[in-house]
């Protein structure tokens, strides 16, 4: 097991939607003397090196890890790690390739999460079991959990409202196109709608569209 740092580990969280960080961050509350969470000025470039980047995938398009090869290449962050519930192997294998020093379960209770970073931070390279159970960790947040959405429907009802085609959303969450249509038939049915454009409309009207393009600010290193 390794030992926790002689001062908190500085982790920068990276994600376009507010709700979701918060999430995140309420989980790390009972660790901040060991983790501290980096605030970051969506509108200003990055000026503060940080310990961790931990990238939550949540509605972005994990096919496409330009996002990680943009974090692993920014100086500011010592390591990145890949924080979700999508474990296929072409997914992991692409992360790792893109320079990723952990790729981590949303299942994964708040004490193991900080003691997987605290490894990570030891210079370790981190991949978690695949997760064997769909509920993520108490503390994380997400659009439309109240509304009684997992975390899955809720990135897949997501990408919907962004404008992605179902065989986009499939591609994009590697899941099968069946499974995609059983995902959507389920949000329906919760968020009370028929119809893909009221789908996206409830969407857009209760959070599911982006709130910033975090990504962004860590493009341009100088």
């Amino acid at each position: 097991m390794t030992r926790p740092a002689a001062r908190p580990i500085t982790v920068a969280l990276v994600d376009d939607y507010d709700v979701v960080l918060l999430g995140v961050a309420h989980m790390f509350e009972r660790y901040r003397d060991r983790v501290a969470i980096v605030e970051l000025d969506t509108n200003e470039p990055v000026a503060d090196t940080v310990d961790i980047v931990l990238y939550d995938s949540f509605a972005q398009p994990e096919s496409d890890h330009d996002e990680i090869a943009v974090l692993v290449k920014n100086p500011h962050a010592h390591r990145v790690v890949v924080y979700t519930w999508n474990f296929h192997p072409d997914l992991i294998a692409s992360a790792r390739r893109q320079g990723a020093h952990g790729y981590l379960s949303k299942t994964m209770t708040a004490r193991d999460l900080v003691a997987a970073l605290e490894a990570v931070h030891a210079g370790e390279t981190v991949i978690s079991d695949p997760p064997g159970r769909p509920r993520s960790a108490p503390g994380l947040d997400w659009p439309g959990r109240r509304e009684g959405l997992t975390d899955r429907e809720a990135e897949i009802l997501a990408l919907i409202t962004q404008g992605k085609s179902n065989a986009e959303v499939a591609n994009l969450t590697y899941l099968s196109p069946n499974t995609i249509k059983s995902y959507i038939r389920v949000i329906y049915r919760k968020i009370d709608v028929s119809s893909r454009t009221q789908a996206v409309l409830w969407g857009v009207k209760h959070g599911f569209t982006p709130d910033h393009q975090r990504i962004e600010m860590w493009r341009d290193p100088r």
